[in-house]
């Protein structure tokens, strides 16, 4: 297969793709792969077997494909196509929860020699990077990933980019329980689309969609949650979004959980468990068997939350997410109390503190915790955070962490 026609099936595929006929694309693009001769065309399949790959949470293959475009690359003797291919590799280890993995990929990509997709790629580097951060609970250097990814976008004018980086900044807000910026990002994201997503992929709407869902449910407002729940799902389904559905059912598990219909909650924790476990996300099964054990302390069924718990610790610390451990440590002491089991209690008590510690979610002026409850926070230069109170109520200009430089005028 010569270099026209190589490009003719590339097409073909993306027509098919577009039109929702995936499997179909896929055989197209296939065929070229076995076929081609061309390296440039079979790059740019790589690139569409990743990206199609990693929509339908086919997270595995995704990775497979990645390695052989980095091989491609290298064949190639291109510094732009390497960029691309690492940082392929880099998203298909975020997908696979492989964090530390994440961080020295974008780590390769950012000490490539500067080129043309340097300026290009930076951006979706930084942002992943920060995704991977935030998953790993650093969320100092989550925090300045995010801000970095946003930079990129303003200074490219990428408005699809900024949309991607609010939405995982209403994942970082949320987090870390500051409720009205969990919110007001992916807000944004929604009114990027409405202004430039015409030509768009839907995902971007279903995507600010869901994350609006999460903000409004923990705000208590389960009716709006519900709706922008319900539009991320109507998206997922028709584009065979499969990481999105499991998203969006875990949403809904929350959600009727927060109502108190504990019957409806579970077996919708149990889809988005199920969805997880096939697709490899095992960040989002530690977070669906926390609203299980969660419903089972709702009823007063002890140990089989303990149960429960036991399996989703064992995935967090696989992981690497302290924020879910913290969380966990946390539900289990309240068991134990109740229980009257001191010395499990201890235990408990100092594993979560040194979770706290670990992930220094404590504000460094009124020494306490950041994340027990919904307060609004200030994110300094150096990307500490604070109660915001505090630093109105100390009037300090540096950070009492680092002694760094004053606070950035106009961040969020």
């Amino acid at each position: 297969m010569g270099q026209d026609q190589t490009k003719q099936q590339i097409e073909k595929g993306l027509q098919l793709y577009q039109s929702n006929q995936t499997e179909k694309a896929l055989q197209v693009w296939m065929k070229v792969l076995e076929k081609s001769s061309d390296l440039m065309g079979r790059f740019r399949v790589l690139g569409c077997l990743v990206t199609a790959h990693s929509e339908m949470g086919r997270y595995k293959e995704m990775l497979k494909f990645a390695v052989v475009q980095i091989d491609t690359a290298r064949e190639l003797e291109d510094a732009d196509f390497l960029l691309e291919s690492y940082l392929n590799l880099a998203r298909s280890n975020e997908k696979l929860c492989e964090f530390h993995k994440t961080i020295s990929y974008c780590k390769t990509c950012l000490g490539l020699p500067g080129t043309r997709a340097g300026a290009q790629l930076g951006g979706q580097v930084s942002l992943s990077m920060g995704n991977a951060f935030l998953g790993l609970s650093v969320f100092q250097k989550a925090l300045e990933s995010f801000e970095k990814a946003l930079r990129y976008a303003h200074n490219n004018d990428d408005a699809m980019l900024e949309c991607r980086v609010c939405c995982s900044l209403g994942s970082f807000y949320a987090q870390v329980k500051d409720y009205e910026k969990a919110l007001f990002f992916p807000c944004k994201a929604a009114e990027l689309v409405n202004d430039y997503g015409k030509g768009w992929s839907l995902k971007y709407r279903a995507m600010s969609q869901y994350h609006m869902a999460v903000a409004y449910r923990l705000l208590g407002h389960l009716g709006s949650a519900m709706e922008c729940c319900e539009e991320s799902m109507k998206i997922a389904l028709q584009h065979g979004d499969r990481p999105l559905q499991a998203l969006c059912l875990l949403c809904f598990a929350d959600i009727h959980r927060s109502r108190g219909d504990l019957e409806t909650a579970f077996p919708r924790y149990d889809s988005a468990m199920s969805i997880m476990t096939e697709i490899g996300n095992r960040l989002g099964q530690v977070q669906a068997l926390l609203g299980v054990a969660k419903c089972w302390v709702a009823r007063k069924a002890l140990d089989k939350a303990l149960n429960v718990i036991e399996r989703a610790q064992d995935l967090a610390e696989e992981v690497g997410n302290k924020l879910s451990q913290l969380k966990l440590h946390c539900l289990s002491e309240s068991i134990y109390r109740s229980k009257g089991l001191q010395r499990e209690l201890r235990a408990h008590v100092v594993r979560f503190h040194e979770c706290v510690e670990e992930t220094e979610l404590y504000c460094g002026l009124c020494g306490e915790s950041i994340g027990e409850k919904n307060s609004r926070l200030q994110a300094l230069p150096c990307s500490h955070i604070f109660h915001l109170r505090c630093l109105q109520n100390n009037g300090t200009r540096s950070c009492p962490n680092c002694r760094r430089s004053s606070m950035k005028p106009g961040f969020v």
